[in-house]
């Protein structure tokens, strides 16, 4: 019996209590100082948010891809598309999130590290985004057919447009639900063994993107940039696990070699 917690604990805890307090705390502090300075970046001058947006609009449509109205309007005519569209938007980033961290934690831990410098790399670019291009989300400019979708659902609104230390409401380029998506959906296809689960989680950076969409949240162009922050993120931490290989190096799994027979 002793044996069996042993390893039980083992598995739960791949480097004791310590270093799992350890991460809980660093990655707290991490996302309540991402907050603050969200918070912070915001200017308060609203116009240049809203001017920010129209400009997205003009160049989306340029490119002839300003099709966000046409897929909200899609979308709301399914409720239940509409109420899955809310609850994960607003879970992504804080539920979602965590469970999937604390999976890796405990299932991936060796690669847990990459991730997590990944996550905090990718926060960090996303806060400079927020400072050098504030932009109204899609939500704020009904004039060009969006609406709330959470507001719909939930009753919350999220068409309030005052900061304060811990919200910014234009705080939308790039998207870091879709940037977070991206190194998550990435790290799991490349570590689960499942076939099914592998493409489950390639395609979640494209299910999060469709939901930040139907939410009124983001343009399309907002979850590009959210991609190239993943990307720029991963060759961060790519250069971060040159300093620690032992500790930072991200190791896909290898299957075990079938006997001949």
């Amino acid at each position: 019996m002793t044996a069996r917690l042993a390893l039980a604990r083992g598995r739960v805890l791949p480097n004791g209590w310590v270093d799992l307090l350890r991460q809980c705390s660093l990655f707290g502090l991490a996302y309540l100082l991402y907050r603050l300075v969200e918070g912070m970046v915001y200017s308060g001058n609203t116009s240049v948010a809203f001017q920010h947006a129209r400009e997205v609009i003009s160049f989306e449509r340029s490119l002839h891809i300003f099709v966000e109205p046409a897929i909200q309007s899609w979308a709301t005519s399914s409720h239940l598309l509409v109420v899955i569209a809310a609850y994960t938007y607003i879970n992504a980033q804080t539920t979602i999130l965590i469970a999937l961290l604390l999976y890796l934690y405990i299932a991936h831990n060796r690669n847990y590290y990459f991730v997590r410098n990944m996550l905090f790399v990718g926060m960090a670019i996303g806060l400079i985004g927020y400072g050098l291009f504030p932009m109204a989300p899609p939500r704020f400019l009904p004039e060009w057919g969006f609406i709330d979708t959470i507001y719909q659902v939930t009753g919350i609104s999220g068409n309030s447009t005052i900061a304060n230390v811990f919200f910014n409401p234009y705080a939308a380029v790039p998207s870091m639900h879709v940037a977070c998506a991206v190194i998550l959906g990435w790290s799991l296809a490349r570590l689960v063994r499942n076939r099914v689960a592998k493409v489950f989680w390639a395609l979640w950076p494209l299910f999060i993107t469709f939901m930040t969409v139907i939410t009124g949240n983001h343009f399309l162009i907002d979850a590009v940039l959210g991609m190239v922050v993943a990307g720029v993120s991963l060759a961060a931490a790519l250069a971060l696990a040159a300093l620690r290989p032992h500790a930072w190096t991200f190791r896909v799994p290898q299957r075990a070699a079938v006997p001949a027979t």
